[in-house]
């Protein structure tokens, strides 16, 4: 098991991660309330294996800040935000909500966790253009952090 700062659940925090990537792909695409998608997880998914607050806050983090977030992303991205692919926009919108709102979760982990996932469930090279576009929203969010590197 890794465990990072604070003795939180690394391994557990990817899968939450994952888990809302799928999470917010079906609340885009199916317009439900998140509350209906939250349960809809928790009763398919192997919840146990993730972090399970995490994955709340982050899907409950995206819902209530969605607008905010894609004008966030706007400047950055080659198109409307609602005309990118719905996986690629779940993932950004995701790390949209962590670099802003968890300062907590440093911004390098949050990219690699959004490129991976798109990796894994987005198109081709779709993790690509997900790296692209984050890494300038990052040095915007969190250029404190970022030119300290």
């Amino acid at each position: 098991m890794s465990h990072g700062p604070q003795g939180i659940d690394l391994v557990a925090r990817s899968r939450a991660r994952r888990r809302a990537l799928q999470a917010l792909y079906a609340w885009q695409i199916s317009g439900s309330h998140m509350k209906a998608v939250i349960e809809q997880f928790r009763h398919e998914q192997d919840m146990e294996v993730a972090d399970l607050e995490y994955f709340e806050d982050l899907l409950h983090g995206v819902e209530a800040h969605v607008d905010e977030l894609d004008a966030a992303l706007k400047p950055y991205v080659d198109r409307e935000v609602a005309q990118i692919d719905p996986i690629e926009r779940a993932a950004l919108r995701l790390a949209a909500y962590e670099l802003k709102y968890r300062l907590d979760v440093p911004y390098r982990v949050i990219l690699n966790e959004a490129i991976e996932v798109t990796k894994r469930f987005g198109a081709e090279h779709g993790h690509s253009y997900v790296n692209g576009v984050l890494d300038k929203l990052a040095g915007q969010l969190r250029a404190a952090e970022k030119g300290a590197r």
